[in-house]
């Protein structure tokens, strides 16, 4: 008997010894030793277990990039921007006692405090107020807008400032994957993933000059001015626009790609405004209605209608007119550049330089003429001024 108790108690002593050494060297052998806890049974993973992200994640990519993307508040007096509208004072009472707030994001793209948002974020705006993302607040001075592609560039004073790393859009491909970062309908900053739907979007009649980056990555009311960023944390666009039936993200989000917000910063800051080349017509896209009407051939046997826009209207005493540039003229060609449609006729003759002759390939009669022509400065966007 007392030879069972001695050969018992010596193995309980082997395997308390086996035990300790064990959770002491190498715990995570015990991860699957349930530990009570109350009535409950808990798997508990060892704390010094290294935790290292899963494939795939994006967790750098925001890291990176979160820091640079601010929220924006932008307050309006209402007394001034609704003085007499009996329809805002009867739906919202007198406008002597409130404000007007709105909520938006921005990025700083520099260490100086320059930030790129969107125009429709700080427009008419009394008062502009960035919040970082390290909680720190700054009063934002407007250094200039640009309302043709909604842009808007702001400055703070603070140091110490993360700006994010500029991207190259034009290596964007469709299925590459993105985040969106921005303040969502007031919530915090969030981070949203997505792919690339589309390049190059037009046509939307969001903005009067339209290249825009499609996402499906979630974009909010809020979200307007923020980052779109690539895997490395890179700026590809500023966000712009969604198309919603709800008001809420049905997963087509627009972007403004940083290409063409840098050359617009960089307008701003040298001149305080955008300067654009600008002809005075009205382009309108080439029909086979317009065509027969202007007698316009079309070419080959398959009746293709020729590559170019159409002008409706020229503008008197415009740099059209003096050019000798008439209606039913089909311009194919802005300084060596093919146009094929009205919104890439924008683009070619907005480039121009105002003032330094330029060159048009235009059909009239259907021959090709060419015609030099001085670009005049583009006039503010407006839907009734010509183009």
């Amino acid at each position: 008997m007392k030879r069972f108790w001695l050969l018992f108690s010596q193995t309980v002593t082997v395997l308390l010894a086996v035990i300790f050494v064990v959770s002491t060297l190498k715990p995570q052998w015990l991860i699957f030793v349930p530990r009570s806890a109350g009535h409950l049974t808990l798997l508990e993973a060892p704390a010094s277990a290294t935790q290292q992200r899963p494939a795939g994640s994006l967790s750098e990519a925001s890291r990176i990039a979160s820091p640079s993307v601010v929220s924006i508040n932008t307050s309006k007096n209402a007394k001034r921007h609704h003085k007499g509208d009996p329809w805002f004072r009867f739906f919202n009472g007198d406008p002597n006692e409130q404000d007007l707030s709105g909520l938006g994001s921005g990025v700083i793209v520099s260490p100086q405090g320059y930030i790129l948002t969107n125009h429709h974020v700080v427009e008419e705006a009394d008062g502009i107020e960035v919040v970082l993302h390290d909680g720190r607040k700054a009063i934002a001075k407007v250094i200039g807008i640009d309302p043709d592609t909604d842009l808007a560039l702001l400055k703070i004073e603070l140091d110490k400032l993360p700006a994010i790393v500029l991207g190259n859009p034009e290596k964007l491909l469709v299925g590459d994957v993105v985040l969106a970062i921005g303040n969502p309908f007031g919530v915090g900053q969030t981070v949203t993933s997505g792919i690339v739907s589309a390049l190059g979007r037009n046509h939307l009649g969001i903005n009067t000059f339209e290249n825009f980056i499609q996402t499906d990555a979630a974009i909010n009311p809020g979200n307007s001015g923020g980052a779109l960023v690539d895997v490395n944390g890179h700026l590809m666009g500023i966000n712009s626009a969604i198309y919603s039936r709800s008001g809420g993200s049905m997963g087509i989000g627009f972007a403004i790609p940083v290409s063409t917000a840098k050359t617009v910063m960089d307008s701003l800051l040298k001149d305080g405004k955008v300067t654009r080349g600008w002809l005075g017509i009205e382009p309108t896209e080439l029909s086979p209605e317009s065509a027969q009407a202007f007698g316009i051939v079309p070419n080959g046997p398959s009746g293709q209608l020729p590559q170019g826009v159409m002008i409706a209207g020229v503008l008197q005493n415009g740099p059209a007119a003096k050019a000798g540039l008439k209606p039913g003229d089909v311009i194919t060609q802005v300084s060596e550049h093919p146009v094929r449609n009205v919104s890439e006729l924008l683009s070619r003759v907005a480039a121009l330089q105002p003032g330094t002759a330029s060159t048009l390939v235009i059909l009239r009669d259907n021959k090709l003429v060419e015609l030099t022509v001085n670009p005049g400065t583009r006039p503010l966007s407006s839907a009734s001024k010509p183009r």
